[in-house]
């Protein structure tokens, strides 16, 4: 069981064994148990592997719940109607009919994402069309689709060129000639677009990836349709094998894999599917594959580095900070608190990866890798301590070097920002006031949602009435004056 220090709700990664879990349109859905002070408490549930939102994905279903072959079969139609309306070996040869199409004749539906073919034209009338679609817009299509926004479910935060180039040229300068990509659909595409300019030798990618609207861009040896929270693949056994088949050949030509998860995903998932994608790997039948690791770059903000190395103790995290086209605050070159926190996590040796020195980064000569200009090497604790990008402090109570705003608190015995609460203070549930459990662990948390919702209804009500009578008033108003500017008309006629 995963998680079962903490209260709340945790995944629970050893099921029942044998018993298959039930599908939602995202594949098998996760087993769960509500923890409270440490221990399991109440029925175990059913939800949804890829949403951690109820408005996302309804999906939910209790462990020993009995269900009916009715609801079943319900299930199942709905899961179907869910899918994309094209398969995977539809978008290829729609492709292959595209590109035929003259300039002016290749289009592209910005509203339903979808490239169009010229009998489809008038069925999209009304939305809004992208025309004349050149080739580089199809070699570089995470710059024709739209990203995805959900932060919990399928985030798509897109590589800046700056990161993309560095990840691509780390990966040339390690000797790897194919690479996996979970979810790194723009440098799938610059892997491509190299390999279509090299004649020998070039670098193979295969993406896996949620999103489907990428099989409109790539044959079937390229692009798998993939829920990495499940490890899942939604063609089945032949996309399977497809993902079975990369991973195997060519046993002289190293590999990696490079995985770019929401940052809103649950650690553990994403730890049990990349096992299990390293265990499709060790089945090469290379003698020494069991020996060897399989070469990781795992793309996670910094503060995610304990539980990370809690089911990858050989992984290290480097300082180069990775940046996104489409978010607002991960964006390198800021300073203090405004920088990017998301880093690279690797089971490759952090002084074979060399950072770029224009871009701030300098090689420590003690602890012998790659850090940002501001992690100054502390001779107590014997290494470049910063998470973050910027220089921190030794505590010679706490005996560990904390961030630049953090005090040392007599209370609590440790570091922490001067505004947190104390460990001796009450903290009590909002709802209730109880002090054995969190607002989210309330038994009255339903009853204050509804009553919270019935208010904002009743807040609503008043601001419609409000706008009313205002309304009203400038009416009562306007027409007052009119009357008297038509009295003041016929007195001086």
């Amino acid at each position: 069981m995963a998680g079962g220090r903490r209260s709340g709700v945790a995944l629970l990664l050893d099921g029942p064994p044998g018993a298959p879990a039930p599908h939602c349109p995202h594949g098998p859905a996760l087993l769960f148990a509500k923890i409270r002070q440490g221990k399991e408490e109440g029925r175990r549930f059913y939800a949804c592997s890829a949403c951690r939102e109820r408005k996302d994905c309804g999906f939910f279903q209790w462990e020993d719940e009995k269900v009916s072959e009715a609801r079943l079969l319900a299930q199942e139609k709905y899961n179907r109607s869910q899918q994309p309306f094209f398969s995977h070996a539809q978008n290829v040869e729609r492709y292959k009919e595209f590109v035929i199409l003259p300039l002016l004749e290749r289009k592209f539906c910005q509203e339903c994402q979808q490239l169009l073919l010229p009998p489809e034209w008038s069925r999209h009338s009304g939305h809004q069309v992208l025309s004349k679609v050149s080739f580089a817009q199809l070699r570089r299509p995470s710059q024709l689709l739209s990203p995805l926004e959900n932060k919990k479910t399928n985030a798509q935060y897109l590589f800046a060129e700056r990161s993309c180039q560095f990840l691509l040229d780390l990966i040339v300068a390690h000797g790897f000639k194919r690479v996996l990509c979970v979810g790194t659909p723009r440098l799938h595409e610059l892997i491509k677009l190299q390999a279509s300019q090299e004649q020998e030798n070039p670098i193979r990618s295969l993406l896996l990836d949620i999103d489907f609207r990428y099989s409109q861009f790539c044959t079937e040896e390229e692009f798998c349709h993939y829920n990495m929270f499940n490890h899942y693949f939604f063609g089945g056994e032949a996309a399977r094998d497809v993902c079975q088949k990369f991973l195997q050949q060519h046993k002289d030509k190293r590999i990696v894999m490079v995985a770019d998860p929401p940052f809103g995903g649950l650690v553990e998932a994403l730890a049990f599917t990349f096992k299990q994608l390293v265990a499709m790997w060790k089945q090469t039948g290379c003698a020494d594959a069991a020996s060897k690791e399989l070469p990781i770059f795992w793309i996670f903000p910094y503060f995610f580095e304990s539980r990370i190395l809690e089911f990858f103790p050989s992984f290290r995290m480097l300082d180069y900070q990775v940046d996104y086209d489409n978010h607002a605050l991960y964006k390198h070159g800021k300073t203090g608190r405004k920088q990017s926190p998301v880093r690279i996590f690797t089971n490759l040796s952090p002084h074979l990866i060399v950072l770029p020195v224009e871009e701030g980064y300098r090689f420590c000569c003690i602890c012998q890798r790659y850090v940002s200009s501001e992690n100054q090497h502390c001779e107590i604790c014997n290494s470049c301590t910063s998470k973050d990008g910027r220089r921190w402090r030794h505590c010679l109570l706490c005996k560990m070097c904390v961030k630049p705003s953090w005090v040392h608190c007599c209370i609590c015995d440790r570091c922490a920002l001067p505004s947190h609460p104390c460990k001796n203070a009450d903290a009590r549930c909002f709802i209730c006031g109880a002090a054995d459990h969190k607002r989210t662990a309330c038994p009255d948390l339903h009853t204050a949602t509804r009553v919270c919702r019935g208010g904002q209804k009743l807040k609503q009500k008043k601001k419609i009435v409000k706008a009313s009578v205002v309304k009203n008033s400038k009416k009562a108003k306007t027409a007052k004056r009119r009357k008297k500017k038509g009295k003041k008309a016929s007195w001086l006629k």
